[in-house]
């Protein structure tokens, strides 16, 4: 068993203990799914609240990507064929020799590319502030939602079609989601958490106190009751996950996925050492980042089936430009490099299902796809190979947002969030960078890697023309 230095192995062995079926935090609530109530012929909002929604009647274009090589998620192999998109879905992926197409369908010529499914981050920030925002501006929704709008775009014209924003300012995250599942912005889908839940001096808190340290960002709460109502409020502002992070005790955790699921929103948790067994226990479904446990509940996760999204390039990054996470109190252990490709290898060893996520925050947005790429590149190091991490990249994310019966393969029936790229990513990452179309929900968003945005059709007036005559 591992020991870490801020533990002592019989405290250590102790907590390990709480992933026991024995302990009450371990009392699971399954996440409660809208599939189970609602069939399959009831439309609903593509997130995981699963809000029924009416069908609107329009007439469903088809646009045809022939000539490429397929790359569906489904396998690990490319393949020649051609892939339909009709109104907002994916109508059929067909062989290449197929003509089986609307007369009037726009056919778009793809050879020498690789059509896949839209990447997918699932640990972004879009709206925290960047060093050069104004003090009196870090905290303000409207600055938040600006920033967010132009972040996104760099995520979508990168290829993105799907984000995971967990943690932003104020209802910012929750605009931007809306205004971009209505298409009226350029941008990926973001599937927000709001505000992180915390207990009082946890993650994020810690002093000195910032804007973005403090309740714009954060939720301070404190009591297992308090926790379930932080949860009550983000599912009621729109969160398509909840986010918690260290400190908390077994009772907070344990109301918090408790309320979480029956909601039928999944809990990520932002956690290390003790607080990851005690997470475990209580059923969280997703535990961020590479930072240190024990390898019991590294054990306890692959049979629980609690996935990881181990982020390990943003930890890079400091220990590249910082050399080492200084002067937090919620970080209060040794990083290394090394220490963080231990963790992710054991977690792969272990069986754990690991998606890809970043943690972009502030400036590192305009680096974007770099940081992605080199997560990628990551996984590659510690054992999959280029296709399975493009696989995870995909398909897998999509199961972690709870979101994989609509989104991560190409298939027919599922929401046409497909990507043409200038090249062979699933041989070469570094294609990744050449993206050439991005289509989300069937619409083209991307064109010859530039946003596209139509014209706006002006509306007409109620009376066309002034009187013949006026006195």
């Amino acid at each position: 068993m591992s020991k870490f230095p801020v533990l002592t192995l019989v405290q250590t062995c102790a907590i390990a203990a709480l992933a026991g079926l024995g302990h009450p935090a371990a009392a699971q609530t399954p996440r409660q799914t809208r599939e189970a109530v609602l069939p399959p012929s009831v439309l609903t909002s593509d997130d995981p609240q699963r809000i029924p929604r009416r069908p609107v009647a329009a007439r469903q274009t088809q646009t045809v990507l022939k000539g490429g090589r397929v790359f569906d998620s489904l396998g690990e192999k490319a393949y020649p064929a051609t892939v339909v998109i009709e109104g907002r879905t994916i109508k059929a992926v067909l062989p290449p020799e197929s003509t089986d197409w609307a007369a009037d369908a726009q056919v778009i010529d793809v050879t020498g590319k690789t059509v896949m499914p839209g990447l997918i981050d699932l640990h972004v920030h879009m709206t925290y502030p960047d060093p050069d925002t104004p003090i009196d501006e870090q905290a303000t929704e409207g600055s938040g939602v600006l920033r967010g709008a132009r972040n996104l775009r760099y995520f979508l014209e990168s290829g993105f079609t799907s984000v995971r924003d967990l943690g932003g300012v104020l209802n910012a995250p929750f605009q931007l989601a809306q205004w971009s599942a209505a298409g009226q912005i350029p941008a990926p889908r973001v599937f927000a958490a709001g505000h992180i839940i915390t207990g009082t001096g946890g993650h994020a808190t810690e002093r000195p106190i910032t804007p973005n340290h403090g309740p714009a960002y954060q939720w301070e709460r404190d009591g297992a009751d308090a926790w379930r109502g932080a949860v009550r409020e983000a599912f009621k502002q729109g969160a398509a996950v909840i986010k918690i992070a260290s400190h908390f005790s077994a009772d907070e955790v344990a109301a918090a996925v408790d309320e979480a699921h029956t909601l039928g929103l999944p809990v990520t948790c932002d956690c290390e050492t003790l607080y990851i067994d005690r997470a475990v226990a209580a059923g969280v479904d997703i535990i961020e980042h590479p930072l240190p446990r024990t390898d019991a509940v590294i054990t306890a996760m692959g049979r629980k089936k609690t996935a990881s999204v181990p982020t390990l390039q943003v930890y890079q990054n400091v220990l590249d430009t910082s050399g080492g996470f200084y002067g937090s109190t919620s970080r209060r252990f040794t990083m290394t490099s090394q220490s963080n490709f231990d963790v992710f290898k054991k977690l792969k060893a272990a069986g754990v299902v690991m998606g890809v996520g970043t943690d972009t925050i502030g400036r590192v947005n305009t680096m974007t796809p770099n940081p992605y790429i080199a997560e990628l590149k990551w996984f590659v190091k510690g054992g999959y190979t280029v296709p399975q991490a493009l696989v995870a990249a995909t398909r897998t994310n999509a199961q972690i947002l709870a979101m994989d019966d609509k989104l991560g393969v190409l298939q027919a029936g599922k929401l046409a969030d497909v990507i043409v790229v200038d090249g062979r990513p699933d041989e070469n990452l570094d294609d990744l960078a050449r993206i050439d179309r991005v289509f989300k929900d069937g619409r083209p968003w991307v064109q010859d890697g530039q946003v596209v945005i139509p014209r706006h059709v002006s509306a007409p007036l109620a009376k066309p023309s002034p009187p013949a005559e006026t006195r």
